[in-house]
């Protein structure tokens, strides 16, 4: 079955990304606060707000919102650095996540307020904690309490629409309802589903490629394609190569979004 197309568009996103085979992609403090800190950087870097965040140990839940079409930029980058750290704080080599990020367009107020609380509660519905305050890895401390929060959390809707504390705490304690929430992503999912990715040119990625004479300034170029947002089967077909070498190329290469600030 054919995988349906990344929705970049500007707005609202709730982001979910697994470790590979399930396995924990977050096995101490420092992991947590590693993830949060690369989080908030590439925040400032891509425009993006966080609105909720849930970190579980071997998944985690972002409601994020976008001000470009850079969703798929934003994720490669946080993705890529974070495996990084991981892979060389416990030596280990191969893919920490279990493929690309999921991702679901929000359309509408009652799907994102939804989204919020459905986010907040992972740990409990999951019995790692009997309350939201018990889990240390979520937003919900930030919105509930006096603690100064993330820098990317700072413009989140719980913050500019629920102006007092006390109405947070409200928010949260009112009931909702997990069916509602797939129904509204359904509704979401068809309003989204005729909109794919635009094509980008490839007359403009042949030129790009026209003046290379090595292999080194070709997969300088591919690095340079990939960040304009071409896919790497657009570029293994103008290059006349399997999709397969450009993949190797990307690995081989460091590009711009692999290469992370000194959190650690």
């Amino acid at each position: 079955m054919a995988r349906l197309p990344r929705i970049d568009l500007a707005g609202f996103h709730h982001v979910i990304n697994r470790g590979v085979e399930k396995r924990k992609i977050f096995s101490s403090k420092d992991d947590f606060e590693c993830f949060l800190t690369l989080l908030c950087t590439l925040c400032n870097k891509y425009e993006v707000t966080v609105h909720s965040y849930c970190l579980m140990t071997n998944h985690y839940h972002l409601l994020i919102e976008t001000q470009q079409e850079n969703l798929s930029k934003f994720m490669r980058a946080l993705n890529a650095q974070y495996a990084a750290y991981f892979n060389r704080k416990y030596k280990r080599v191969g893919h920490l996540w279990q493929g690309r990020f999921k991702s679901w367009f929000v359309t509408d107020e009652a799907y994102l307020y939804t989204l919020v609380k459905y986010i907040e509660y992972n740990p409990v519905k999951a019995k790692m904690v009997k309350t939201l305050k018990d889990y240390p890895y979520s937003s919900y401390n930030a919105f509930t309490n006096s603690a100064t929060p993330l820098s990317c959390l700072k413009s989140s809707v719980m913050f500019t629409q629920f102006l007092e504390l006390k109405d947070r705490v409200d928010f949260f304690e009112s009931w909702y309802d997990e069916d509602v929430l797939k129904e509204i992503q359904k509704a979401s999912r068809l309003v989204v589903s005729s909109v794919s990715k635009k094509e980008l040119p490839l007359k403009h990625l042949q030129t790009l490629f026209h003046s290379c004479k090595t292999k080194t300034e070709r997969n300088t170029k591919i690095v340079e394609a990939v960040e304009l947002g071409y896919s790497q089967n657009q570029i293994a077909k103008v290059l006349e190569v399997t999709q397969g070498t450009i993949s190797h190329v990307l690995r081989q290469t460091k590009p711009l979004w692999t290469e992370s600030p000194e959190v650690w």
